[in-house]
This record gives structure tokens, C-alpha cells and sequence, in this order.
């Protein structure tokens, strides 16, 4: 695309565990509050790990009860978030044909809710009871499908399922749509909600999640020595992605440009990251150079960083190498938790409006750096969100598999 087709962001939205919406969701971040908490659930008590960074705002008070019943706890959050973001960018009212609108959803686990839920109902009411609606609610491509039919797109409804990338996966594949003269208008984004039993389980089996019960609020602690795993979150994000000839023809407000993106795949392990971030850092450099940046323009980078001891090193490193020491590096997972497949969308939206409101949110709970040197010679934000001069940042997503997305945002 030419410069003036650049692909823009026009509409935002997220219910997380900060808030139900964008406004509210930012200002708990810089003003430093935390979405986790310790559940009080019967079956938490048999967890090492009894934390989670649950919904601010229930989905059931954001949209109608009826559609609610139909929907899996992540098509619904999915929904939500992409609803707002369509109302904002007021791409509804430009005139667009549906056949040139499209949607791109990712989610990491899916429909988890109600596959464990009615697996439960079958053994213990029978198959009778299991409900109609079982199929359409756990499929993986659920929440796409759910947005899709949202907003009356036609142009095509894609699912990428690429773990905790997925959500950054999505804007990538957004990107593309409108490069390739696809589509006209992409609503892009991420979803998850399991915060059960199962994967709760499963993630402490691998000793991923803190154990920090007593101090929900601090648990999640990215580059501190202190860190001990992730806290589990749900929630999702959404963007809306236009060509930039025609967000000004309509006279759309446009908070960022998406300047370039960039993919790798570590081919070093299923679940652990290569130790010297060397998939990650490919996939930054190949967004910079997607972009047509250097490192040097780069003013701030949304780290994955998910307080894991292994991964956010590997993560330092890959900055490091790809983007160097001077960007300032926020790690807001410090305060959502993980939402897995929603985080890189949610991250994006932080991206987005560090440029727009030029201030990077601190990492909370940083309060003795790890030792290594990669993080040591970081400049991470913390203790308070700091005023910077920024037109370009980066956002960095990974997932179990090895995926490596990076995504540059500029100033508009």
C-alpha cells in the first residue's frame, strides 16, 4: 500500500479485568491498580494456585440475556469488546459493503467453559440434557464467528489459534487482508475465559502460575527476581483496521497506524522459549523492517513478559538484540494477568494509546530487577507511568509452539 493506504486503527474496545471498557481499563492502569484477585470458589482449594485476574465488569450486564445463553463465556467477552470497537470507529455508517468487510478473531483455548461444563451435564444428567448449542459454543472459532455475525461481515471470518499469540496473530492477519485489497474494513482482536478447574490444573502441573496467594495484587511481578509464574486472566480486545485514504475520507478519528508486522516460529521446544529469545528478536526485526524502521525510531515496547522465570529473560534478551537498550519497556501484564489468546490485542490497545497519549504504563511490582543482564540493561518503567516523546513502539506476543508475533504501531 501506498503511505496514504496505510493500514490506521479507528475503533478500540476491551472488557478485561482492569474494566468493562477502554477508558476505564487505562485509567486503572496508569492510576497502578491490579485485576487479581483470589478466588473464593469450593474448588480452589485444592490448587497450589488460587489466583486469577477475572472480568471487572460481567459480560451478562453488556449484552442481552438472551444472546448471552448462546454464547460461550469467550464468545461473549468477544463480542463485547468488538462491539465497542465498531461503535467508535463508526465504520458502520461509512457506506462499507458487507462483502468488504471482514473479522479476525483469535483465541488460545476456545470454548473451554462449555466443553468441561456439558462434558459435566453428560455424566451426570445424560446425553438428553446436553445442549443444543454445545458445538457452536466450544468451537475454537466461536468468538470470530460470534463478531462476524455482530457486525454483518461478509468479507470473511478467520480464527487463528496460535496459543498466546493468537490475538497478535489476528492483527497480523488483518494487516494482510487490507494490504492484498481483501477487505476494506478488518475488526481484529483476541478473546479467552477459562478460568476453571482444568486449565487452572493443568497450568500449575506445569508450575506456570504463581503461588502467591496472600498478595494477589502482587503476584504478577514480570523481570523481578521474585517472579514465580503467571496469573491467569480473561478478557478481550478489539481493533478495527481501515485504510488510512479512507478513515480520512470519512473523517474518522484515528489513534495509531499500523506500520508493519512480523512472524516466526522458535523450532526449539513445544512449551519453553528459546533460551536467548532468538525467535522472538527474528520476529521484531522482521516487523522493523515490514515497517521500514530502524531500531532506533522505536520509542517503547509492550513486552509479553508473563513473569514466568525462564520466558521473561528470553524476552529481554530478544529486545535486546532487536530493538537495543534505550526504548522504554512496560510489562502490563503486571496487572491484567495473562489472558492468554486475548493478550496480544489487549497489549495492542496499550500500544495504541501509549503513542496516542505519549506515557508508557509502569510495571508493577518490579521491585528488584533479575540479575540478568539483558534485563538489567532494560530501561522497564516502574513505580509510575512515565511522559515520553514516542512515535513508534513496538508490541511482542508468544506462545506455546514456538510463536512469534511483533507488531509496530506509529503515531498517527
Amino acid at each position: 500500500m501506498s503511505s496514504n493506504d496505510d493500514a490506521v486503527v479507528t475503533g478500540l474496545g476491551a472488557t478485561t479485568p482492569l474494566g468493562g471498557d477502554v477508558a476505564s481499563t487505562w485509567d486503572a492502569l496508569l492510576a497502578g491498580r491490579s485485576g487479581v484477585r483470589r478466588l473464593d470458589d469450593e474448588w480452589v482449594k485444592e490448587m497450589p494456585a488460587q489466583l486469577a485476574a477475572t472480568l471487572a465488569v460481567e459480560p451478562s450486564e453488556q449484552i442481552d440475556r438472551v444472546r448471552a445463553r448462546r454464547l460461550d463465556r469467550s464468545q461473549q467477552v468477544a463480542v463485547v469488546a468488538a462491539e465497542q470497537a465498531w461503535a467508535e470507529s463508526g465504520a458502520a455508517d461509512a457506506g462499507v459493503a458487507p462483502e468488504r468487510i471482514a473479522v479476525v478473531f483469535g483465541t488460545g483455548i476456545g470454548g473451554a467453559m462449555t466443553l468441561l461444563g456439558q462434558d459435566d451435564v453428560l455424566e451426570a444428567k445424560g446425553a438428553k440434557r446436553v445442549s443444543p448449542f454445545t458445538i457452536p459454543m466450544l468451537m475454537p472459532n466461536g468468538p470470530a464467528a460470534a463478531v462476524g455475525l455482530a457486525i454483518g461481515a461478509r468479507g470473511g471470518v478467520h480464527a487463528p489459534v496460535s496459543a498466546c499469540a493468537s490475538g497478535a496473530e489476528a492483527i497480523r492477519w488483518g494487516l494482510d487482508l487490507l494490504r492484498f485489497d481483501r477487505a476494506d474494513v478488518v475488526l481484529v482482536g483476541g478473546a479467552e475465559a477459562v478460568v476453571h478447574p482444568l486449565p487452572m490444573a493443568g497450568f500449575a502441573a506445569m508450575r506456570a502460575m504463581s503461588t502467591r496467594n496472600d498478595e494477589p495484587g502482587r503476584a504478577s511481578r514480570p523481570f523481578d527476581k521474585g517472579r514465580d509464574g503467571f496469573v491467569l486472566g480473561e478478557g478481550a480486545a478489539a481493533l478495527v483496521l481501515e485504510r488510512a485514504s479512507s478513515a480520512q475520507a470519512r473523517g474518522a478519528r484515528v489513534h495509531a497506524r499500523l506500520a508493519g508486522a512480523g512472524a516466526t516460529a522458535d523450532g526449539y521446544d513445544l512449551v519453553a522459549p528459546h533460551p536467548e529469545g532468538e525467535g522472538a528478536a527474528r520476529a521484531i526485526t522482521a516487523a522493523l523492517r515490514d515497517a521500514g524502521l530502524s531500531p532506533a525510531d522505536i520509542g517503547h515496547v509492550n513486552a509479553h513478559a508473563t513473569s514466568t522465570p525462564v520466558g521473561d529473560t528470553a524476552e529481554a534478551a530478544a529486545i535486546r538484540s532487536s530493538v537495543g537498550e534505550h526504548a522504554l519497556v512496560a510489562a502490563t501484564k503486571s496487572q491484567t494477568g495473562h489472558l492468554l489468546g486475548a493478550a496480544g490485542a489487549l497489549e495492542a490497545v496499550f500500544t495504541v494509546l501509549a503513542l496516542r497519549e505519549q506515557v508508557v504504563p509502569a510495571t508493577a511490582n518490579l521491585d528488584d530487577p533479575d540479575d540478568d543482564a539483558a534485563v538489567q540493561a532494560l530501561d522497564i518503567v516502574r513505580h509510575e507511568p512515565r511522559k515520553a516523546s514516542l512515535s513508534a513502539a513496538v508490541n511482542d506476543s508468544f506462545g506455546f509452539g514456538g510463536h512469534n508475533l511483533a507488531l509496530v504501531f506509529t503515531t498517527a
